[in-house]
């Protein structure tokens, strides 16, 4: 930890000694039940957080600066503000890849990835580097990255989505839980995305399904259960229409 940095009118131990007193034994403990582990966590509220956030974004000169030195504590909530409010234009590769080897839980890597990663310039070169590493949660943000953009990058048309379809394919033999539903997630997402993505990754989730693995016989099952259901198609249908005038 920095100790007192000074960086407009708030310091990062400030920051810390709030989260501190906002936090309590027993949501850490509810936390470990839904698999958020990690050594430095305080238990501090979604809600509380999100507050806590909107007062640091008012209250420093530099975000990203302050992001960077939030991170560094290593306190798990304090991350959370450190991605919550950080400009993602800023954001840079090194610091991407110092992130990242920091994840040890599922869900400092989803939302790392869902509110500021997938908006950086470099998320898309991330998604094929991250999603081929070894490590547990390294490998989770290069695939949820592929959620996260299907859903977000409103720019993006379908067919740099459709890019990343074989690395879901490629990845579906991982055995480990949060690889297998990273993988399962992201399949959804694209597919939900459009009527031509949703083809697509019905495709991929039939070749998938055709590995014989049981990570890819769950991950397929479940996919195309959501992904051929009538409630979604009939809204990418409508999604459709609207956009073009076409069912």
């Amino acid at each position: 930890m920095h100790g007192l940095i000074q960086i407009g009118r708030m310091t990062v131990q400030q920051i810390i000694d709030e989260l501190k007193r906002l936090g309590s034994p027993e949501n850490v403990a509810g936390m470990a039940r839904f698999g958020i582990v990690t050594k430095n966590a305080f238990g501090v509220p979604a809600s509380e957080l999100k507050r806590v956030a909107k007062g640091v974004r008012k209250g420093v000169e530099d975000r990203h600066e302050f992001a960077l030195r939030l991170w560094e504590t290593g306190v798990y909530e304090a991350r959370i503000l450190a991605y919550l409010i950080d400009d993602p234009k800023r954001v840079t590769e090194e610091q991407m890849d110092a992130w990242a080897a920091d994840f040890d839980n599922w869900a400092i890597t989803d939302g790392t990835c869902g509110h500021l990663f997938c908006r950086a310039p470099l998320a898309y070169k991330k998604v094929y580097q991250w999603s081929r590493r070894d490590k547990e949660f390294v490998k989770r943000a290069g695939i949820v990255l592929i959620a996260w953009l299907a859903v977000h990058d409103k720019k993006a048309d379908d067919e740099r989505i459709a890019e990343l379809l074989p690395i879901l394919e490629e990845q579906a033999g991982d055995e480990r839980n949060f690889i297998k539903k990273a993988v399962n997630w992201s399949l959804r997402q694209a597919g939900k995305r459009s009527l031509m993505l949703n083809e697509l990754a019905t495709e991929t989730a039939g070749r998938i399904r055709a590995q014989g693995t049981p990570p890819a016989r769950w991950i397929a099952s479940d996919a195309l259960r959501e992904l051929t259901s009538e409630k979604t198609l009939e809204r990418l249908r409508a999604k459709q229409f609207k956009l073009t005038g076409k069912r």
